[in-house]
């Protein structure tokens, strides 16, 4: 067990250093290293990131870094559409053909998850240059389109995470990004986060009554991890994420491309 403790501390210390979420790197670790079935992994993961996301809200809440109104609609769309999936996966139950498509859709997430992880300094600016909030034609527009597009949004990651855990830290930081272009980059990941807490644990729930969740691994990961973030916030500061951010892109796109080739072929 203690291997799952130093699991827990690697990731965790991972994602405080990048801000990379969890998911992309624990579940392939519990189906690559530790030889865990997907459904098994990605019920595991998922409360466990409920757990150390639960912890980085807290911090953002003391900040008040975290947008409610935000995280309000985006739930909106996600917990429904995690009890949905959720309910699809006890309707045809785990069988092997479900094994294979949550291990594609975490191959897929993970892809897209590196190339944004790598490209997100250019994103930001990007966004922020070309935001459509510039154009004084189109703010009544996205105004009024922006919320019923947040709330899709939240359904699709609801959707995605339920399957695969990944898709509740970088891509939807990148869609909050996108659609509040003028929030400051410090509370838009507060906002993720937060959001990231109710939806994980409704997932992870969910999967705990299919019985895919193990729950003493968990205890140990969230061991590890819980330490591994608070030091690697506090080593963010000193080693700077642009360095690791390639590293970890790299990481997950190697492990991703590895899965699905496997599963592919």
């Amino acid at each position: 067990m203690i291997a799952f403790v130093v699991a827990g501390l690697l990731v965790g210390l991972a994602v405080g250093l990048t801000g990379v979420g969890g998911g992309s790197l624990m579940t392939p670790l519990l189906i690559l290293i530790f030889g865990f079935e997907p459904a098994s992994a990605v019920g595991t993961d998922l409360l466990y990131a409920a757990g150390t996301k639960g912890f980085g809200t807290w911090l953002h809440g003391r900040q008040q870094t975290v947008d409610w109104k935000i995280v309000g609609l985006m739930a909106s769309g996600s917990l429904p559409a995690a009890v949905l999936t959720v309910g699809c996966l006890y309707f045809v139950g785990i069988q092997p053909w479900v094994q294979h498509l949550m291990v594609i859709t975490l191959g897929l997430a993970m892809i897209v998850t590196a190339v944004l992880t790598l490209m997100r300094g250019r994103l930001d600016a990007f966004v922020r240059r070309h935001s459509l909030l510039d154009d004084t034609h189109s703010v009544s527009a996205l105004e009024r389109w922006r919320p019923a597009i947040t709330v899709s949004g939240g359904a699709l990651l609801g959707l995605l995470v339920s399957l695969s855990s990944v898709g509740a830290g970088v891509l939807g930081t990148t869609m909050l990004l996108i659609l509040y272009p003028r929030i400051p980059a410090v509370r838009v990941v507060g906002t993720d986060i937060a959001h990231a807490v109710p939806l994980t644990l409704v997932a992870g729930l969910g999967h705990l009554t299919l019985g895919t969740t193990d729950l003493p691994v968990l205890l140990f990961l969230l061991i590890g991890s819980l330490p591994g973030i608070y030091l690697g916030t506090r080593l963010a500061s000193r080693l700077p994420d642009r360095s690791l951010r390639p590293i970890i892109s790299v990481l997950l796109l190697f492990v991703a491309m590895s899965m699905l080739l496997k599963n592919v072929v």
